[in-house]
């Protein structure tokens, strides 16, 4: 079973299996399985994240698929109520899993990718993970508070990646000395739009740009404006940055953990 569909496959099971009244919870294995088999190492900095980051309270244990695991429970609203004072155009702070949020930057580095840009970072999982998998990674977020929570949660866990306080529409990401690069950007199409193109094109123009990847996160819901479900809302801005779809891979998120579906990645190239 590949990592994403075993991962979802967890979900599922924890959703018929696990009866905890909070509203943001996660699923992390103990230990490597053959169902997930996630080296463990890896998994074992992927907990210490959990276990180093506020936001999470408490936990327990839990038998999933047969899988040793551990449920991880907590409340972002003090994080989430400082991210939405900033433009409608940003994402308010609300994280996808940290099992998803490594499965995405496995992803990104079996397709060829060698650094990782998170676009709204918020605490700063995917570039976690990134620096977890061997990946050079930075994360750009607006928001001071999230910016000292990473900084924090990286002191704590001793995995250390840059991050940088800013406004990604005015970035300059030539200051990152970037090559062959994955961006991620952190926004629903619904409201991301603006952003996205703001950072593509500040890429795109970049002198030297090799080649650049842009992975964006969508929604299973149809939408007028997306001919191609294969783009999930972002037909428009793929199609005028002449972006090359490369692949779409579905992972658990918060928003989703108490539903059927899940949440689509879509993994794009540019090419010079």
């Amino acid at each position: 079973m590949k990592l994403a569909q075993a991962i979802v496959a967890l979900k599922a099971e924890l959703a018929r299996s696990y009866n905890g009244a909070a509203h943001f919870y996660e699923v992390m294995p103990l230990e490597p399985s053959n169902i997930l088999p996630i080296d463990a190492s890896i998994l074992s900095l992927l907990r210490r994240f959990a276990e180093c980051n506020p936001i999470y309270s408490r936990f327990c244990d839990l038998s999933v698929l047969g899988i040793p695991c551990r449920i991880y429970e907590g409340d972002i609203n003090e994080y989430w109520l400082g991210s939405i004072k900033h433009d409608t155009s940003y994402q308010a702070f609300y994280p996808t899993w940290i099992l998803s949020a490594y499965a995405l930057v496995d992803k990104a580095k079996s397709l060829g990718f060698g650094q990782v840009v998170d676009i709204g970072s918020g605490d700063g999982r995917i570039s976690y993970c990134a620096q977890a998998a061997g990946m050079r990674a930075c994360g750009i977020e607006i928001d001071e508070g999230l910016v000292e929570l990473q900084g924090r949660i990286s002191q704590k866990t001793g995995v250390a990646h840059d991050t940088r306080r800013a406004d990604a529409t005015r970035f300059d990401y030539s200051s990152l000395g970037l090559k062959n690069p994955a961006f991620f950007i952190s926004a629903m199409p619904e409201m991301g739009e603006m952003l996205a193109n703001s950072v593509i094109s500040r890429v795109l123009s970049m002198p030297g740009m090799q080649g650049a990847g842009f992975v964006f996160m969508g929604s299973h819901t149809p939408k007028k404006y997306s001919r191609d479900h294969l783009q999930w809302g972002w037909g428009s801005v793929i199609k005028s940055h002449r972006l090359e779809v490369l692949a779409t891979v579905t992972l658990p998120t918060q928003w989703t953990a108490d539903q059927e579906m899940d949440t689509p990645y879509v993994f794009t190239r540019r090419d010079f």
